[in-house]
């Protein structure tokens, strides 16, 4: 529908020969925070690189806000008001955390910038003590706040967090956790990948769980919980 903000019907998405999406339906509503979880290989970063591009589904469709995303480049896409935090946190190297902040500034659909670099540091006080510093010279804690920053300068309404903390130690992936609790709160719809189903549940209104590509359960935090085969079966717990 219209008033979804992301809505993929009947993803079928592949690496070469390797056949990764087998038919996913997927929505976000405006606002909405949706857990996307499963054990590795099942399809979860596939699912977020087809909804930005970065992998074009050979069959399915994907809309955001209703305008259908056939043919858009990534850059297109991403200008319809979408930010995609991938695995791997990919900043500028050779950049200090000031100039990775403001190379993606910009206004948002509506022509608003309520996500200002002033925010995005106030967010992140870690990074305004490093504003100098090259992106290379952060620690991974650091790195992940900052290319989460880089995406709010671009005031998106969807963002797309591809394992928020992983490899990160226990105090600092609290710290991103906060983070995210802050950003959901701020009314932009986001979608998470993440190890930590806990920390994900506490903060979504949703969840769902991908295996070999399919989807094998969607609901809320507390179904999930109600659930220990599932969570035994699905995520190791």
């Amino acid at each position: 529908m219209a008033d979804d903000a992301l809505r993929a019907t009947s993803l079928h998405s592949f690496y070469g020969d390797s056949h990764i999406l087998h038919g996913v339906d997927f929505t976000l509503a405006p606002g909405e925070a949706v857990g996307l979880m499963g054990r590795n290989g099942m399809g979860k970063s596939t699912l977020l690189k087809s909804l930005v591009g970065v992998v074009t589904p050979r069959e399915g469709e994907v809309f955001v806000f209703g305008r259908s995303t056939r043919g858009l480049k990534v850059h297109e896409i991403a200008r319809l008001g979408i930010a995609y935090v991938p695995e791997g946190r990919g900043i500028f190297p050779n950049l200090s955390v000031r100039e990775n902040l403001m190379v993606a500034a910009r206004a948002g659909l509506d022509g608003k910038r309520d996500w200002t670099y002033e925010r995005v540091l106030e967010t992140f006080p870690r990074l305004a003590e490093r504003l100098t510093h090259g992106g290379q010279q952060l620690s991974g804690g650091e790195q992940q706040m900052l290319t989460i920053g880089r995406a709010l300068m671009t005031n998106p309404k969807v963002l797309l967090l591809d394992e928020a903390t992983e490899g990160l130690a226990p105090l600092i992936a609290r710290e991103i956790w906060r983070i995210i609790r802050v950003i959901r709160e701020s009314g932009i719809a986001t979608v998470l990948v993440d190890k930590n189903w806990r920390a994900i549940t506490d903060l979504t209104d949703r969840n769902i769980i991908l295996v070999k590509g399919r989807v094998v359960f969607e609901g809320s935090g507390s179904d999930l919980r109600a659930q220990p085969g599932l969570l035994n079966e699905h995520l190791g717990v």
